[in-house]
């Protein structure tokens, strides 16, 4: 672990920063100036040194849009090879904090330096707010040294960046890492055309789950919208309605015509295992690819970071089935 010296924080809006308007809060500019005045009035204060960047729009991160985590990822590896940064801090929205810290932590594969979003539940400079201590906690963690990676911090605690959900709508502690069940192969080595280096373009992504009375017809909507990805959020170990012949038709040919569909449980603590049942075995024969104990925001982020890097239908099913940065297998 090393100390950061040089951080880069990046502002993308959220409740962190909001302020009131007639309308209700909104994402408002201005918070390097109200984020120094408060640390200079705390004796704690980190003492590394800082520099701050809007992202352009600010944005409530309920309108997080796969061009706001390019964009990110563009302002970091810029912020980093370009003007020497070695640590990163983004300060985001809580409603999509977790999807972007997955989305990020596949963007970012192989930077060098360590990458921390936080957020808050209340804004900061409102009574008894979380914003500031939040800040500060993530502040000091990233002077105390860090790993290179994603992580999140949030109410005291850091979170891996591709495991945390958000498990609470108004709760300070509102995000954990669910105890998902986690094995699987890892890679070797992560090829060139996934790293941090590598741009990405957009990508058609779906998700959609399982539940008594889904029909092929509904599957079929969703891969008529052009999909090239879709996540397809199973009962229990990886089951569905294995005895609809139609909808087997509609994920086989969809497969055939080189659409990506993965498979996670719908379960908080559940993994994707096909054998355990026939009617997994069943769904795992149309194509699926499974998941393993991913979360969603971790198999979305990973199904965007892998298309959308240009990798066919082949070699996207290839390294969604492996290990890139813990998001599959048991940590040490």
């Amino acid at each position: 672990m090393r100390a950061v010296k040089n951080l880069f924080v990046l502002y993308t809006g959220g409740t962190i920063g909001m302020l009131e308007t007639p309308s209700g809060l909104a994402p408002a500019g201005g918070f390097e100036a109200r984020m120094r005045d408060h640390l200079a009035t705390c004796s704690d204060a980190p003492r590394l040194s800082w520099t701050l960047r809007e992202l352009d729009p600010l944005i409530d991160s309920a309108n997080m849009q796969q061009a706001n985590w390019l964009a990110m990822r563009d302002a970091i590896v810029d912020a980093v090879e370009r003007d020497g940064h070695d640590g990163v801090l983004v300060l985001h929205g809580t409603d999509t904090l977790a999807y972007s810290a997955a989305a990020l932590s596949f963007l970012l594969l192989g930077l060098p330096v360590p990458v921390v979003l936080t957020g808050s539940m209340l804004p900061a400079g409102v009574p008894d707010s979380d914003a500031w201590d939040n800040l500060r906690g993530a502040l000091h963690a990233l002077e105390n040294g860090m790993d290179a990676g994603v992580q999140l911090y949030f109410h005291g605690k850091r979170l891996h960046g591709c495991r945390a959900s958000k498990l609470r709508s108004e709760a300070f502690d509102a995000f954990t890492v669910l105890p998902r069940e986690r094995h699987g192969p890892t890679a070797e080595a992560v090829p060139d055309v996934l790293s941090y280096r590598q741009r990405r373009q957009p990508v058609n992504l779906a998700v959609m789950p399982m539940f008594p009375g889904v029909r092929a017809a509904h599957v079929r909507a969703v891969l008529a919208s052009g999909v090239q990805g879709l996540l397809l959020e199973c009962y229990g170990s990886g089951t569905g309605p294995s005895e609809d012949q139609a909808l087997l038709d509609a994920l086989s040919e969809a497969h055939r015509d080189g659409v990506v569909i993965a498979a996670i449980s719908q379960c908080p603590e559940g993994a994707v295992q096909f054998d355990t049942y026939e009617a997994g075995s069943r769904l795992r024969d149309t194509g699926l690819i499974s998941g393993g104990g991913m979360t969603r925001e971790a198999a979305l982020g990973k199904l965007f970071a892998l298309l959308g890097a240009g990798l066919d239908a082949q070699a996207c099913e290839h390294w969604f089935g492996l290990d890139l940065c813990g998001e599959r297998v048991a940590l040490g």
